[in-house]
This record gives structure tokens, C-alpha cells and sequence, in this order.
């Protein structure tokens, strides 16, 4: 590629054919290059088990091409037609309850259903061997596979089950290895033969809904078998592609920090990492700078494609807000700063009916093209193919690391105790937005991950420790790390069972500490944690460690309850080969104001802190190819901001030289990126 694709999901098939060729002239005045098609389009394209049918599919391809526009070509997996319910029942979910679900809605498929699994991998393999064929005159704008969509749920049947018991046989190989994983002998437990083992359900194992359950072992291998068993649905489907097209990439969209999927295990079977953005609300900026990060993470730092957002609203909350003027285009470069090469839109043409009929779209039911969204998306467009040769491919250099674990979200999550009010993704986020705040750039990893070339590692609720990234940590530490985790790390192993040892566990020794209690609060019970020998002070809550200093120093220490004056914070200062390291303990749910203290320190220790640091509203993110620098500056907030050039370079949206020093005015809402050489 050498510019930024630019388009989104397109459903010609939802509407009348005589609405096409408006559409094409609306493409081509927005800039649009680039069109995801038949994502939902089965029922079309298979009217019956016997008929395959393309003919409406052949018809929009070969406007598409006459148009000069790129695909983005979907497998249409994603929602199974009516007859195939009607036909074999059983490929149809069975939900947390044990009722077995009827046809409707969208993802009520089992991936373990053999019907589903056959005739998905049949449907990719015909519309690959169609398109992917060179005599095939639409086969030239396919620039990408599009498996399934917003892969999501879960299913408990009999064919899950059945898969569960393969999956664990692989998985432990014998039963005395599976009870022991699991600590059958708790409430008589124990499994003589595979076939008793059952899924965990509110039927089984779980009590109190999903996330209370009484055995933690059996719910987190099945979390891991339900991710991989709809990953063995996307491998189905790419392989029959790569039967027909064994060269072009190979995506399905995610869904971001979605707890259901662990995306570090998907990411190496997918030719590149695409994701749709839909931010909870309208001040997520720091919760979309770490998802940006996350899927660049995937692919150890490639670039990714924003394949879905939406250019104005939503229409599945209780209420939708539009984008107000102007951020639709900076949460666009937001995307690009953190490394997408795509910037696409769901949706392109607002649907007739049906749930997402008020979903906001780049062209309206009315198809005008003079609506304030079509006009700043077009405006959008415009500039993007002002930058073609421009970013693309650049890369985020890194010197601070966060780790994200599914295995320690799950874990930690369903644990009966001490508190089912600490969520892993809340605190990732809290963590992530200080540094955020700081604008230094962090690559978000996985717990496999190499950790040498970073100053700075962030692993807040390691709760889970396997294999040697206790090792590993050390070893970062005494080669001279900055190491900082939190509350609840280190308390189990990968099956969910607690350590033999005092928490946290084998983190215990680089740490330098001793964790005796662990205290849990209702999250309106405050405590604080008191700095600097009491001259300054954050609230805290939910979860409080009570900490035994070995030789880790006494950073932060609790205001109140029978441990006031004890230890809430620490740093173990270690001495190793590399150098001095050191390694920070939070004991408690710190506040925002409190972790924004917590890394003013780290980072400013270890010189990370920069002139952008701390700037009110203002991202700043720089991308890196070869010798050149493109750094965004994004204003978040609502007033101007006042920003300094670091460097002479070039004003890439206004073509205009900015000399180091310069004094330059951000409007709110605005982006300036700035080009530069870096040698």
C-alpha cells in the first residue's frame, strides 16, 4: 500500500440496485478507495443446502471494479441462513442456562457444530475459488479476505462438550494430571473418566452467574477451549481460502480489549490485525489509545486497519450520541498515530431496517452528500489522498511495555474472593491512561514477550504465573529494568491454584516483600495512601495488601483502619550484572491522581518524560519509517493548546515548514502532524 485505505462495509444488497450507482459517485466525491462487502450476505449466497448463487454478488464486484474501487471481501460466516437451522437443529448455540437457542440474531452458531463448521468452510472455499481465480474480472480489486465478524459467545452443547474433553485430553493427556490441574479432591471432585467431565454452566459449576463459580480451574480451560474453538473456525475458513488465493492476506475484525477471546493466541493466523472502534462513551481517549496499542501489539508492532467505527453514532445503547464536530476526524488520526494503515467506516450506506437502520452511516437514507458527517468525511478523505506515500508502514518505537494477559483477566475475574468488584480491564485502562497523561509511547505485550529491549515494564494484576516469566521479570530487573505490578499479582499458576509460598508468590524475592492479608472493601469504603512522609496524599480502594517490607523500601504507606502507617507502596532496589534495577509494588486500587504520582517518578527516573508530558488534552504519538518521524499531536480538549516544534519539520496537513522552538496553536478537536528527519 502506499496510501491509507480509506472506506468501510458496504450492503448493496440491502438495498435497490438503481441506489448503486448513486453511491459510486458518492464514493468517489468522499475519496472513498476502499469497500468491505458480503459480511452478511449468506442467506443470499446460499439460498438452499444444494445452490450457491453470486449473481448479485458478481453484480456488485463488477461495479465496484468499473468504479476503480479495492474490496475487502468477507466470507459471510458470521450469521447462518434459516434453513440450515431448520435442517440440522444442532447448529444452533446453547446458552450459559442449557436452553438450546432457535434461528436469529447473528454468532448463535456453535463452532463445534459439524454442520456449521462444514458448510462455513465450504461457502469461503467457493467465493475464494470464484474471486481468487486471475480470470475472474473482479478478482483484480480483491485486496484482502475478510473471515466471519466480530467473532464472539459462547456455546455449552453436547458437540462443545464432546470438543472440550479432545481438547483437555491434548491439553493434561491423562485424567490424575487433570484433577490434579483442576484440585478435584475439593468437594469430591475427581474424575475417573472423561465423559464426566461437563462444561461449566449455570447448570454445573456456576452458581451465581457467569463469574461465580466454584471451580476456577474447570471455568478457565473452558474460557481458553471456547477462544480456541472459534479460532479453529477462522483456520477452517482461511484454509479453504488459501486453497484458491495463497497469497492475499487474510483478516477478521476484533473487537479490542475483548474479554471472551485471547487475541495474543489468534493474532499468528491472521495476516494482519483489524479491530472496530466503538468507544463506551465520549471521553475514551485513553481507552482507545491502549486498544490502538493492543492491536498493534498482536503483530509485535505492525500496523493494523481500523476496519469498523462509526462516522457519527451508534445505535445499540440505551442512548447514542453523535460524534460532535471534528472528532470523527481526530479519532481517525488517533487510529493512524498508533499504527493503522486503514481507516474504514461502518457503514457506508445507512441500512433500511432491521436493528441497525438508525446506525449512523457516511451516506444517509436519503443519500445526500451536503450532511455535515458526509462532508467531514469527505474532508477526511480528501486529506488522506493528500498523504498517499506518506506513513504508511511506519512503526511505534517503544521504551515502556505494558502486559496484557487474558490468562490473568480471566482468572482474576472469576476468583470467589477477595473482591468480584476489581475489574482487570478497568485497571489496565487506570494504569495505562498515566502514562498516557505523560504521552511516552507504550507497546502493549504479552506475557511471552521479550522483555530487554524496554526501560520500563507495567504488569498491573498479574494474577496468573506460568512457565518462567517470573525468570524473566528477575532477569529484566537485574539487567537494569524499571519493573512495576499491583495488587493481586502473582497468586496463582496457570490452573488457577495458589502457590505453596506467601504471595505474591514468585514474585516474591525480586519484589522484596511479603503479602500476610489481603483486606476487601465495598468500593464506597475509602482509604489513602500517604507520600513523601505525609506531604502528599491519594485516595484508595476496594483491595489492600498488607505488606511485609523484606528489602524492598517503603514508598507509600495507608492512612487509615488497623494498618495505618504500614506499607501500600514499595520499591525493591536490585543489584545485578546489567546494573541497578528496580521493582514497585501498588497494594491497593490507587486513584488516578495517586498513579499519575507513581509514574512521575518511574518515568522520570528513568528519563522518559518529555515536553509533551502532562500537556492538558493534548496526545502526542510518533510513528518512525526509515529516517523520517511523523509525530501527531492531537487535541482531546476544548480549548486551543499551545504546543512547542521539538524539531524542524514539515506540517503534513498544511504543507507548511515548522522550525524547532515554533510556537504552534492546536484548536480543539484539530491535528498537526509533523514530519521531520531523525538523522
Amino acid at each position: 500500500m502506499d496510501k491509507i485505505r480509506f472506506g468501510g462495509d458496504y450492503n448493496p444488497e440491502q438495498w435497490p440496485e438503481d441506489v448503486w450507482d448513486q453511491d459510486m459517485a458518492l464514493f468517489e466525491e468522499a475519496s472513498v478507495d476502499t469497500l468491505t462487502v458480503n459480511v452478511f450476505a449468506w442467506a443470499t449466497l446460499q439460498p438452499d443446502e444444494h445452490t450457491y448463487d453470486f449473481a448479485v454478488l458478481d453484480r456488485i464486484l463488477e461495479k465496484l471494479a468499473a468504479a476503480g474501487k479495492t474490496v475487502c471481501l468477507a466470507t459471510s460466516t458470521a450469521a447462518h441462513p434459516a434453513w440450515m437451522a431448520r435442517a440440522y437443529p444442532d447448529v444452533t448455540r446453547v446458552d450459559f442456562d442449557g436452553r438450546r437457542h432457535v434461528f436469529g440474531q447473528r454468532h448463535n452458531s456453535c463452532p463445534n457444530s459439524p454442520a456449521y463448521r462444514r458448510f462455513s468452510a465450504e461457502l469461503a472455499r467457493r467465493i475464494a475459488e470464484r474471486y481468487g481465480r486471475a480470470d475472474n474480472p473482479a478478482s483484480g480489486i480483491v485486496v484482502a479476505w475478510h473471515v466471519n465478524n466480530e467473532y464472539g459467545g459462547t456455546c455449552y452443547c453436547e458437540h462443545c462438550a464432546a470438543a472440550f474433553r479432545v481438547w483437555l485430553r491434548a491439553r493434561y493427556g491423562s485424567l490424575s494430571a487433570l484433577n490434579e490441574a483442576w484440585n478435584t479432591a475439593f468437594w469430591s471432585h475427581t474424575f475417573y473418566a472423561w465423559d464426566e467431565v461437563v462444561p461449566p454452566n449455570a447448570l454445573s459449576e456456576h452458581g451465581g452467574g457467569p463469574d461465580v463459580t466454584a471451580f476456577q480451574g474447570i471455568t478457565l480451560d473452558y474460557l481458553r477451549f471456547n477462544s480456541d474453538s472459534l479460532l479453529r473456525n477462522f483456520i477452517d475458513e482461511k484454509s479453504a481460502i488459501r486453497e484458491f488465493s495463497p497469497d492475499l492476506p487474510v483478516t477478521t475484525n476484533f473487537m479490542g480489549m475483548y474479554r471472551p477471546l485471547d487475541y495474543f493466541r489468534w493474532a499468528p493466523h491472521l495476516d494482519f490485525v483489524s479491530w472496530d472502534n466503538y468507544p463506551p462513551d465520549m471521553q475514551s481517549h485513553a481507552r482507545m489509545a491502549l486498544t490502538h496499542d493492543l492491536m498493534r501489539g498482536l503483530k509485535g508492532g505492525r500496523p493494523f486497519w481500523l476496519m469498523e467505527q462509526t462516522p457519527s453514532q451508534t445505535a445499540c445503547r440505551a442512548f447514542n450520541p453523535v460524534k460532535r464536530p471534528g472528532v470523527m476526524r481526530l479519532w481517525s488520526y488517533q487510529a493512524v498515530a498508533h499504527g493503522a494503515d486503514a481507516v474504514l467506516f461502518f457503514q457506508m450506506r445507512q441500512s433500511r431496517g432491521a436493528s441497525e437502520k438508525e446506525h449512523g452511516a457516511v451516506i444517509t437514507h436519503g443519500g445526500r452528500s451536503d450532511t455535515r458527517v458526509f462532508r467531514e468525511v469527505a474532508g477526511l478523505g480528501e486529506e488522506l489522498e493528500a498523504l498517499a506515500g506518506e506513513i504508511v508502514g511506519a512503526r511505534t518505537y517503544a521504551k515502556v511495555a505494558l502486559v496484557f494477559d487474558w490468562d490473568s483477566w480471566w482468572a482474576v475475574e472469576i476468583s470467589d474472593g477477595p473482591s468480584r468488584h476489581v475489574s482487570y480491564q478497568q485497571t489496565l485502562i487506570a494504569y495505562y491512561r498515566a502514562l498516557y497523561e505523560r504521552n511516552v509511547a507504550v507497546d502493549v505485550v504479552p506475557t511471552g514477550a521479550d522483555l530487554a529491549g524496554y526501560d520500563v515494564v507495567v504488569a498491573p494484576l498479574l494474577h496468573v504465573i506460568q512457565g518462567d516469566l517470573a525468570a524473566r521479570v528477575e532477569a529484566f530487573v537485574e539487567g537494569g529494568g524499571t519493573f512495576v505490578t499491583s495488587f493481586l499479582s502473582g497468586r496463582v499458576d496457570e490452573s488457577d491454584n495458589a502457590f505453596g509460598m506467601d504471595a505474591p508468590g514468585p514474585l516474591a524475592r525480586v519484589l522484596g516483600i511479603r503479602i500476610d492479608e489481603t483486606d476487601a472493601l465495598a468500593p464506597e469504603d475509602l482509604n489513602a495512601v500517604v507520600f513523601d512522609g505525609g506531604a502528599v496524599r491519594f485516595a484508595a480502594n476496594l483491595v489492600f495488601d498488607l505488606l511485609q517490607p523484606g528489602t524492598a523500601e517503603v514508598v507509600g504507606v495507608y492512612e487509615s483502619d488497623f494498618y495505618a502507617g504500614t506499607a501500600a507502596v514499595t520499591r525493591n532496589v536490585v543489584v545485578g550484572e546489567g546494573g541497578s534495577g528496580d521493582a514497585w509494588y501498588v497494594g491497593t486500587n490507587l486513584d488516578a491522581g495517586g498513579l499519575g504520582w507513581l509514574f512521575d517518578r518511574v518515568l522520570g527516573d528513568r528519563g522518559l518524560l518529555n515536553a509533551y508530558s502532562g500537556l492538558p488534552g493534548v496526545e502526542a504519538v510518533t510513528r518512525h519509517r526509515d529516517d523520517v518521524a511523523y509525530l501527531f499531536l492531537l487535541n482531546h480538549g476544548d480549548v486551543a493548546a499551545d504546543v512547542v516544534a521539538e524539531t524542524d519539520g514539515v506540517s503534513l496537513l498544511t504543507r507548511t515548514p515548522v522550525r524547532a522552538g515554533e510556537h504552534l496553536t492546536l484548536a480543539p478537536k484539530d491535528v498537526l502532524i509533523l514530519r521531520s528527519r531523525t538523522c
